[in-house]
């Protein structure tokens, strides 16, 4: 293979991880912000307030995060 091809191989590769990467964090935030409502939801009996803060709390933290990750790029 040629170093062209193999330059444009590792590029694709690269942009895939940084994909995935950036799907990962969005879901795993939002999904953590929503379990922890849920759960405190569960403990306080305060259904369904802690949900939708936490829920939010967990898509600001997916922002952030992919702000940050836009910074290392």
């Amino acid at each position: 293979m040629p170093d062209k091809e193999k330059q444009l191989c590792r590029d694709f590769l690269r942009a895939l991880s940084y994909f995935s990467r950036i799907g990962m964090t969005v879901v795993s935030c939002v999904l953590l912000g929503v379990l922890a409502g849920k759960f405190l939801d569960g403990f306080f009996n305060t259904s369904p307030w802690l949900l939708l803060v936490f829920s939010f709390l967990g898509m600001a933290a997916a922002f952030k995060a992919l702000f940050d990750l836009s910074k290392k790029i």
